[in-house]
């Protein structure tokens, strides 16, 4: 059942004894799967609250609790210079509802990317803040409990990803063909797995002074490839400025031996359409359906049709 902005902060009291409500702000972060606000208390202090739509959002929810604790404790080891949100308080729904969690608002602003100039500036910042997620141990994700792949299984999941899309018979051929001779070309899957964030954008990244300062929204982190993390870059940014990006990440990262990470990065931007459109099927959400589908066919325009 959706929640008014006004519920969600009455929320926030209960799960934050002492918590007093001043404002209230719904977030552009509240999406398919959560309701999100943000509020403000007597003081300005602003707090963001977050309640699952759905039983499977509720568990990643829970699940990305522990691994805030523990990239919390990765900054004050020095293994990372980024904040990530800190759970204060959490309280039940009701009857397999999951919990709606309160967190503690990361500072900066929201990431822009078409702001971003090539350089010494915010795109190596961007460049070196990944290669930190990509350098943690992966006990990090590992302990607590989170999806852990290597090289070959994800590979092979990215194929069954691909079988599963072409059966709709929603997937334009010449795509499914491209795809399926890039994850066939076993030389491009010689990577080493590291830990990914694995929902990595504009929305995710916050930025004061040309540096990264804070990552959000770290449910859909594990154990794969790093090019994941990169996917959204090659797909937006303009190439001077992935080029910056690219350049301080191989220079941040003391094992780098993959000459394949940014074609796999392109393969998972274009991949990425088709998942957009399995969700919809699985949601039986025709509008979403819609949207995957037309996106799909320009991409397939794009990649063959104006080709000479």
């Amino acid at each position: 059942m959706p929640r008014s902005p006004l519920a969600l902060a009455a929320l926030a009291s209960v799960a934050v004894p002492g918590l007093d409500v001043y404002d209230v702000l719904r977030s552009p972060h509240t999406d398919a799967d959560f309701e999100v606000v943000v509020v403000k208390d007597a003081t300005g202090k602003r707090w963001l609250v977050r309640a699952p739509k759905r039983a499977a959002a509720g568990a990643a929810l829970e699940a990305e609790k522990g691994l805030l604790s523990a990239l919390a404790r990765a900054k004050e080891a020095g293994l990372v210079t980024f904040d990530v949100p800190h759970p204060v308080g959490a309280v039940e729904l009701g009857r397999d509802e999951g919990r709606a969690v309160v967190y503690t608002e990361v500072r900066g602003a929201h990431l822009m990317l078409a702001a971003v100039q090539p350089g010494p500036g915010l795109a190596a910042s961007l460049g070196r803040a990944l290669a930190q997620i990509h350098e943690l141990p992966i006990a990090v994700v590992e302990d607590q409990g989170l999806a852990s792949y290597s090289a070959e299984e994800y590979r092979e999941r990215r194929l069954a990803e691909l079988d599963a899309g072409i059966q709709t018979g929603k997937v334009p051929p010449r795509l499914a063909d491209r795809w399926e001779h890039q994850l066939e070309n076993v030389s491009w899957w010689r990577f080493d797995p590291t830990v990914v964030h694995g929902d990595m954008g504009e929305h995710q990244l916050y930025v004061a002074d040309d540096e990264v300062v804070g990552i959000v929204d770290w449910m859909d982190a594990r154990v794969a490839d790093p090019a994941d993390d990169l996917a959204w870059l090659v797909a937006s940014a303009g190439e001077d400025v992935l080029d910056s990006v690219v350049e301080a990440y191989t220079v941040s990262r003391r094992e780098m031996r993959d000459p394949h990470l940014i074609d796999r990065a392109r393969l998972a931007s274009e991949m990425a359409l088709m998942r957009w459109l399995m969700y919809g099927v699985r949601t039986d959400n025709a509008d979403v359906i819609a949207d995957g589908e037309g996106m799909l066919a320009d991409l397939e325009a794009m990649l063959f049709d104006t080709e000479d």
